[in-house]
């Protein structure tokens, strides 16, 4: 082929080259021109794993089982629950903050381990950056409960009590840090009484240890004492939300029993490590959102006392923020110390 011959065929390839992909489709142009890394399209492929940063059968772990099986439907892949107690759940967080963000490790964040435990301890994770937060699911609201056969019949009872033996008088807890913990420390600035602390592996030993009048009280959430409650076993004084709980209409709340503006819950978050691909983030807000909109699921949550409030992304991202500054001034005003 001669030299213009040759000239006018590679023009010609050219041309026809640059018209194919101009009439590419679009799908097909992105293809060609985006990197595939960080575009999880076909997002989730294999089984996610939810971290729970408490042992079975705590409030946390009843929240993720009711939860689980329906996100899994929605995704069409499994939500399998990975228990990781220990530490005021600092170690299924601080696992969930150094894993890949792929959208395979999840977490169900927890007011102790993410707002709590970082105002009195160094941890291994940032909590206001270290993690993308999903969804707030709601909170759970705390019952001040003592055994059937102890002294106090009323919170106003409880109070004089405590008052009569500064120091006498032990309180159980998941752990330092942990919701049982601030409630209690709260209760003390707002009342003026003096009680010990008596911190455990999970709800699940401190009621035991309750129950067999180890110790004297436990500010735990609703869910984990609710059976207990119902059978006589324990005796409700006051919930710490500020509206009734609609699991114990009959138990007033702290404010109705004369300690002024108290209120602490146990609240939960769908969240993730820092960095998850936005599409992830939507996919998983979307599924969470239609998860706490099935009957079901919202009843049982429901029944377990958890009062449901959906915040997105963002304003979750904001919530965290807010409560770890909250909790980081009542640490800071009361000297709490890791026990």
């Amino acid at each position: 082929m001669t030299n213009p011959s040759r000239r006018r065929f590679l023009w010609r390839l050219v041309s026809r080259s640059g018209l194919m992909a101009a009439l590419a489709p679009p799908a097909l142009a992105l293809a060609q021109t985006a990197p595939a890394v960080g575009a999880p399209t076909d997002w989730p492929t294999r089984p996610i794993s939810l971290l729970v940063g408490f042992a079975p059968g705590g409030g946390t772990d009843l929240i993720a089982r009711q939860i689980a099986p329906r996100l899994s439907q929605l995704l069409g892949q499994s939500v399998v629950i990975e228990n990781r107690a220990g530490g005021s759940g600092t170690i299924a967080t601080g696992q969930a903050a150094r894993a890949r963000p792929d959208g395979y490790t999840l977490l169900l964040g927890h007011v102790s381990s993410n707002a709590m435990v970082p105002a009195i301890t160094q941890v291994p994770y940032a909590p206001a950056t270290a993690f993308t937060p999903i969804l707030l699911i709601g909170s759970v609201p705390q019952v001040v409960v003592v055994r059937a056969a102890a002294p106090p019949r009323s919170l106003k009872d409880f109070i004089a009590w405590t008052r009569g033996k500064p120091g006498g008088v032990n309180y159980a807890s998941s752990g330092a840090g942990t919701q049982q913990h601030f409630a209690a420390e709260l209760f003390q600035q707002a009342t003026g009484t003096t009680m010990t602390h008596v911190p455990y592996r999970g709800s699940g030993a401190a009621l035991t240890d309750l129950l067999s009048g180890q110790v004297d009280v436990n500010f735990d959430t609703v869910p984990t004492v609710l059976q207990q409650i119902r059978s006589g076993q324990l005796r409700a004084l006051a919930v710490t939300s500020r509206q009734r709980a609609a699991s114990l209409p009959e138990v007033p709340t702290l404010i109705e029993s004369g300690v002024p503006d108290y209120e602490i819950g146990a609240w939960y978050m769908l969240m993730g490590p820092a960095g998850l691909p936005p599409p992830v983030v939507e996919r998983l807000a979307a599924a969470m959102r239609q998860t706490l909109a099935t009957p079901e699921v919202r009843a049982r949550l429901e029944q377990l006392g958890t009062e449901i409030r959906i915040l997105g992304p963002a304003d979750a991202q904001a919530y965290l923020r807010a409560e770890i500054t909250r909790w980081a001034r009542l640490a800071a005003a009361k000297h709490i110390k890791p026990d």
